[in-house]
């Protein structure tokens, strides 16, 4: 076993040695606890101290019964480590650094993705690889905001996290209606927001392969090389994007799902692409054509601009100042109404570019580099704020995402950015 003998005689005459030395008092105590010094006429007890190396021997058991123990703990199907990845596989939580979900927001752990057309193994994503519910949900459009533009992710294409408060992301019948309550959404800017409006298309019509573009008119060459994420990451795809529900209304009107699920819904979603200053003048009429005059009807309006300004503010600003002055001519309304006025501001919102990705080319890694985007945001949301404009920063949102040309984000990071508009829509009043 561990020990050779518990009982060893040698042992015993220097015990009573070292009991002689101790004093009356002390013989008293000891002998009260034969358990430890045994007496002559106690040598059943003496094997208690007859050995140190006893005590190694219990010690050694004890060890073997805590490792058996916690190796039992960490295995045990409904109590150990198994356990806990089955539960986090089955129902995704982000406890760490946010907390634990709400009971009221349970119903969300869902990926609203699943029954969307071409979802397989091709084209597989699903909406909780975008974004985990946490926490509350932001009460206002201004915490809104703040917080889908100040958030991060923890690892590259990991689900974004807005700060302090949650967004929401929507299911499609949710989707239609928030669009439903507008007659017209109308984009006005880049290429940038051309991606976000066929993220909106992909929402509307249910189509991770196709949504995004007009594949009514495809051939089997460009359906073969313009499928799923290459909407976005072909520029020969993303090109031939959806710039109106119009347009799906005429090819392609049963793709549309929101008129299943919402029969008297009719807005009217479009994208009319500005993209530099001095703006050509037919670009100019054809913005002007495309806002409806009817100042009954509930329009939003989202903006983009700066990368081919070269994120020059002025020009950047005199671009914001020419497109807010055509929808209040146009509309009858005021997009920048001071003081307390009883009307309400057209609701505006303002989105500055994506974050630069290790593929930007190096031409432009000064002009258009991170520091200089950060810095173009902040002036921007300063400039937005004086217009009476909202302003939706999205460096945040980037910089740790897939950026396939290093200016770009895929579908995945249009997705999230078209449901951040979602719930802007959502928090308007009224």
């Amino acid at each position: 076993m561990f020990g050779d003998n518990v009982y060893d005689p040698s042992l015993q005459d220097e015990v009573y040695k070292d009991k002689d030395r101790r004093s009356t008092s002390w013989q008293a105590g000891a002998e009260s606890k034969s358990t430890l010094f045994p007496s002559a006429t106690n040598p059943a007890g003496m094997w208690l101290a007859a050995s140190p190396r006893f005590s190694k021997r219990i010690v050694r058991y004890l060890l073997i019964a805590v490792v058996v123990v916690a190796f039992v703990s960490f295995w045990h199907p409904s109590t150990g480590f198994y356990a806990g990845r089955a539960s986090h596989a089955a129902a995704p939580t982000c406890e760490f650094p946010l907390g634990s979900l709400p009971e009221s927001r349970t119903g969300e752990l869902r990926d609203t993705l699943a029954g969307y057309k071409h979802r397989g193994e091709q084209c597989n994503l699903s909406s909780l690889d975008l974004h985990v519910p946490f926490g509350s949900v932001c009460p206002d459009k201004g915490s809104m905001l703040t917080a889908m533009s100040s958030g991060g992710r923890i690892g590259k294409d990991a689900p974004y996290v807005p700060r302090s408060c949650d967004m929401q992301w929507f299911s499609t019948w949710e989707v239609c209606e928030i669009l439903g309550r507008y007659s017209q959404v109308i984009l006005v800017g880049d290429s940038m927001l051309r991606h976000v409006i066929g993220a909106l298309n992909i929402l509307v019509r249910e189509d991770l392969g196709y949504g995004g573009v007009t594949d009514w008119n495809f051939s089997d060459e460009e359906k073969r090389k313009c499928f799923c994420n290459n909407q976005f990451d072909i520029r020969d795809c993303s090109i031939q994007g959806i710039y109106s529900t119009a347009d799906v209304l005429k090819r392609d009107p049963l793709s549309l799902i929101c008129p299943k699920m919402i029969p008297e819904w009719s807005t009217d979603l479009r994208i009319e692409q500005i993209i530099r200053y001095p703006i050509p003048e037919a670009e100019h009429r054809r913005l002007e054509k495309a806002i409806d005059s009817n100042p009954s009807q509930r329009k939003a309006f989202i903006l983009g601009h700066g990368l081919w300004s070269n994120l020059d503010v002025d020009q950047a600003v005199k671009w914001l100042d020419l497109v807010l002055d055509t929808i209040d001519a146009k509309t009858g309304a005021r997009t920048r109404l001071r003081g307390r006025s009883p009307k309400r501001n057209l609701p505006i919102l303002l989105v500055t570019p994506n974050a630069a990705g290790d593929k930007k080319p190096d031409e432009w890694l000064v002009s258009q580099g991170n520091k200089a985007l950060v810095n173009f945001e902040h002036t921007m949301a300063v400039e937005a704020a004086k217009r009476r404009a909202d302003h939706l920063g999205t460096w945040n949102m980037s910089i740790q995402a897939t950026l396939y040309d290093g200016v770009h984000m895929d579908m995945r990071g249009n997705l999230l950015k078209a449901m951040m508009v979602l719930n802007w829509l959502n928090l308007l009043e009224p």
